[in-house]
């Protein structure tokens, strides 16, 4: 099975059971090994009291493409570390989109940039997330 494949087999494996990312509302773009995109609307439940999007939306949305990056080599990986800078707000309406690069990895561990921006190409936010492999798989790859 060739990387890609492999990608994508892992990213419909985890998207199966990521009721967190749907709840939210994201969209999962685009998977391919070390990298992922996914999108996701500003909707008003979405905003805090200052009528921006609320920064635990935004971690999330790019935790979630920190996550599909991360799995695609069909692996299960969590996050051991993640930080996020935000550097605009975003508003109701806006598209988010969060894409997911590998930096690094060696051994168990990863390191992953996640760079979200808004539909006018306005970075909202600079995520780091450092990654551990655990045991098992997100698919089996003999059947």
């Amino acid at each position: 099975m060739n990387a890609d494949t492999r990608a994508k087999r892992s990213a419909e494996a985890m998207w199966s059971t990521d009721n967190a990312s749907k709840w939210f509302g994201m969209e999962l773009v685009e998977v391919t090994e070390a990298s992922a995109v996914m999108r996701l609307t500003v909707q008003a439940q979405h905003c805090n009291g200052h009528n921006i999007c609320h920064g635990g939306v935004t971690f999330a949305l790019a935790d979630s493409a920190f996550a599909f990056a991360c799995n695609s080599r069909n692996q299960n990986t969590v996050a051991q570390t993640n930080l996020i800078s935000f550097t605009a707000p975003a508003y109701e309406g806006d598209v988010l989109t969060a894409t997911a690069t590998e930096i690094s990895i060696s051994g168990r561990s990863g390191i992953y940039d996640v760079t979200v921006r808004n539909q006018n190409d306005m970075v909202i936010g600079e995520f780091r997330g450092m990654s551990r492999a655990i045991k098992g798989n997100l698919f089996d790859e003999e059947a």
